[in-house]
């Protein structure tokens, strides 16, 4: 069976080429037994071999099984961009428990609510100033039997604010925690089906909810992009050094940067965070040749004013994704570089994985991609969501596949609402071409109903971007009398750039978008 967009999938690559499935744990293990010596992780310039990764890993594992948190056990990890996480990520997983992940970027109500859902009543975390506190108040609160610390300066000291570790009963320092800790007989059994994360995700209404990600579902995206990029890596025949600056709590840095680099080889360049000069240094210097970003960063570089002049001859592979990339910026980004920036789809529920562009095929600005290799997605109607629809009607987009989660924790309604029979409906509103690209229009919980009409902000921020005064925007539905609701942008200017008018920006988006369409307010944010 022919699947639509597959005639332009990259040479020898099918959509039913087979999917591999594991566990994460055999992942790493086989990493390290088939690349030992070589660097899977820079840090502060700091190699670490895949062999030594893999015997932190034993480490850590062994003492979460010494101390009681194996199989059925919820491990929640609050840590950044440092290599504590790797360790106690697949520490946790070796020992049989299941990680949950905590955003440092949430407010203390949703990671207090994530703990409570999830069950999980170990946390582990660093000194970090802007970390620790904030699990002290877990603690202090009641939501934690045991706090394990991680020192920041274990990595090299770089001068980062930290909180001094009280001394309290429940709370241990990691290397504490870890000191003589002993190797099982034998490692905890671990199936493909077992939840390996919970992975907290806003939704459309309410508070986060839990999707469920087996280590089947987790590995089975690692192979997805491993089928979709195997043309391209046999032709390269390389070791890349990826540029992570991702969070690695989130799931497109964990499957695309994380998990996939290690599963291939490659080295990993870990950044704590984002800085615009760093990245281009490990570009220009340490002559990166992968990097992973999101449409912020790809912002962030396309303004550099001496963009042009930069090298990035190293880069081969430069992709966005996390949120719709402007195409504007994609614009930008290529008149300035020569590169081609594309951008694919996916969600937390689908472990990343969705839609990608290939390297050769028709140029489709805005789209989103073609669905990968062993997923299927298809466009329902947003009152029928059993009701599929021909190519270039407007709908919502629905997935399967085997990256694709089973449900959300605790939550067997909103599960039930989430699938019709086996697919999952994205609640992301868009459509597929005849070539069987697809292009998102809009979240469904963003859409905007003025005077009747679907209004979808993220079509009106696409052409607020190509205002040249116009550094990032972001629309949202404001209360109307006369609509019921209307546009509202706000809008971050270019440096140096004057402010406009509501009415100057009303000509310019004038034939760009329909008159239900144009914004009825303007605010500008520094």
């Amino acid at each position: 069976m022919t699947h639509p967009g597959e005639r332009f999938y990259p040479e020898g690559v099918h959509w039913d080429d087979p999917i591999a499935r594991g566990t994460l744990p055999d992942l790493l293990s086989k990493a390290a037994a088939q690349y030992g010596a070589r660097p899977a992780i820079e840090f502060r310039d700091r190699p670490i071999s895949y062999a030594e990764l893999e015997a932190m890993v034993e480490v850590a594992a062994s003492a979460f099984l010494r101390a009681g948190y194996g199989k059925n056990a919820s491990v929640a990890l609050f840590l950044g961009n440092s290599p504590d996480h790797p360790v106690n990520f697949f520490g946790a997983l070796k020992a049989g428990a299941r990680v949950v992940h905590l955003s440092p970027l949430d407010g203390e109500r949703a990671l207090s609510h994530k703990l409570s859902d999830s069950g999980a009543r170990i946390l582990v975390t660093t000194d970090l100033a802007a970390l620790l506190p904030m699990a002290l108040k877990f603690l202090q609160k009641g939501l934690l039997d045991r706090l394990i610390v991680c020192e920041d300066d274990d990595w090299g000291a770089v001068g980062n604010p930290h909180t001094p570790i009280p001394d309290h009963p429940a709370i241990v320092k990691f290397k504490t925690f870890v000191a003589g800790a002993t190797r099982p007989a034998q490692w905890p059994k671990i199936s493909v089906d077992d939840v390996a994360l919970l992975q907290y995700t806003g939704g459309t209404t309410g508070l986060p909810k839990g999707a469920m990600l087996s280590h089947g579902n987790l590995t089975s995206a690692v192979s997805i992009y491993d089928v979709w990029g195997t043309a391209a890596r046999t032709k390269r025949d390389a070791i890349e050094r990826v540029i992570c600056v991702l969070p690695l709590f989130h799931i497109f840095a964990l499957t695309v940067i994380l998990l996939r680099s290690l599963e291939r080889g490659d080295l990993i360049s870990l950044h704590q965070r984002f800085d615009v000069e760093a990245v281009m240094r490990d570009i220009e210097v340490k002559r990166a040749t992968a990097f992973p970003g999101v449409p912020t960063m790809w912002i962030a570089i396309a303004s550099l004013p001496d963009l042009e002049s930069r090298d990035l001859s190293s880069l081969v592979s430069c992709g966005s994704g996390g949120a719709p990339l402007p195409v504007e910026v994609a614009k930008i980004f290529e008149r300035k570089t020569n590169m081609k920036l594309k951008s694919g789809w996916g969600m937390t529920e689908t472990c990343s994985p969705g839609t990608a562009h290939p390297q050769e095929g028709p140029e489709k600005p805005g789209s989103i991609g073609l669905m990968l290799p062993g997923i299927e997605m298809d466009v329902v109607a947003l009152d029928d969501p059993g009701k599929v629809l021909p190519p270039g009607k407007v709908g919502e987009i629905r997935i399967r596949g085997p990256n694709v989660t089973r449900g959300y924790w605790n939550r067997p309604q909103e599960t039930a609402d989430a699938f019709v029979g086996d697919r999952f409906l994205t609640g992301d509103i868009g459509y597929m071409d005849s070539d069987g690209y697809f292009y998102l229009v809009d979240r469904k919980k963003d859409m905007i109903i003025s005077g009747g009409f679907n209004v979808y902000p993220q079509m009106i921020e696409q052409a607020i971007y190509e205002h040249p005064a116009v550094h990032e925007v972001i629309v949202i539905g404001i209360p109307d009398d006369y609509r019921g609701e209307a546009a509202k942008a706000f809008v971050k200017l270019r440096g140096g750039a004057d402010p406009f008018t509501l009415d100057e920006l009303k000509a310019f988006l004038t034939g760009k978008l329909g008159k239900h369409e144009i914004p009825a307010a303007l605010d500008f944010v520094d």
